[in-house]
């Protein structure tokens, strides 16, 4: 059996698989983040409400309607989308400008309504999302055996990342929203439609945590408490990164993962705590983030 530092091959390749995996929906969940703050300058608390409204639409569709898989993997965002957009134009927008506390406190009052509702509704002993028929088992490469599923959701997720910081850093579209936050305005000035363009811009980003969690529903189980869990590792992830930075919470969702994995092989009882630890260190030494700009 190939060891590596004490550790079977197939035993860290397991954790490393899991620590990906699990870094492809920080990515997911940090992108939204970045988006919202580094364009609209919202701190969006409810955004593990949205993660979980996406994983919950996924399963009510499936037993309302039966709706299917890849039918809700376009819808369940969009429906999270439209909501999303909602609440910047009834709410967000009654605050803008404001300063950033504002918005944290109302984001966070958002969740717990959201949260509250639905586990009145549901409860929190969790619903069960039936894996897709085309992705149940997986390929055996040797030192490891490789769910398709899992497969799957790493590469869509990081292709949907990519495809995020190209529209908005390399594109008209993404200058557009760019110059749009910033200069408002003169963007206005030129007959862009700055308010719509906002809750575009917010619902877009809450799109992308309703995304995540329609890819969660096949392997979690679906709570409506499950965004509260994820959420604060994911603004530490924000944090490191940089706050608004899109690429920095890309990078930095897939790396905080692998680094968790390999905590949970070598060190377990540190894997809850350790990207904590990363941040504390960075922001010691960088208090921008790795990938933020100095102001």
């Amino acid at each position: 059996m190939t060891m590596i530092f004490g550790v079977p091959l197939a035993v860290l390749s397991g954790q490393l698989l899991i620590g990906v995996i699990n870094g492809a929906f920080y990515a997911l969940l940090s992108l939204g983040l970045a988006v919202i703050f580094g364009l609209l300058k919202i701190i969006n608390f409810a955004h593990g409400a949205m993660y979980m409204l996406g994983a919950m639409a996924t399963v009510i569709l499936f037993d309302a309607l039966g709706v299917n898989y890849w039918v809700a993997l376009f819808l369940a965002p969009l429906l999270v989308g439209v909501f999303g957009m909602l609440v910047e134009y009834f709410l967000l927008r009654r605050i803008a400008g404001q300063d950033h506390i504002y918005s944290l406190l109302l984001t966070f009052g958002i969740a717990l309504l959201v949260q509250g509702v639905l586990t009145n509704l549901y409860g929190v002993s969790g619903l069960r999302y039936a894996m897709p028929d085309m992705f149940k088992g997986g390929i055996n490469l040797g030192f490891m055996f490789l769910p398709y599923y899992r497969a799957w959701v790493i590469g869509v997720a990081l292709l949907v990342c990519f495809g995020t910081w190209f529209m908005i850093e390399k594109t008209k579209l993404g200058a557009y929203l760019r110059a749009g936050t910033e200069d408002a305005q003169l963007m206005q000035g030129f007959g862009v439609n700055v308010p719509l363009l906002v809750s575009l811009t917010y619902g877009f980003g809450v799109m992308l945590a309703a995304f995540a969690g329609v890819l969660a529903a096949p392997i979690y189980s679906v709570t409506p408490v499950m965004g509260s869990h994820i959420l604060i590792v994911v603004f530490a992830v924000v944090v490191i990164g940089g706050m608004g930075s899109i690429g920095g919470a890309i990078i930095t969702g897939v790396l905080m993962g692998v680094i968790e994995g390999l905590t949970k092989t070598f060190y377990p009882p540190a894997s809850s705590a350790v990207i904590f630890l990363v941040m504390v260190v960075v922001l010691m030494v960088r208090p921008t983030g790795l990938f933020g700009k100095e102001a």
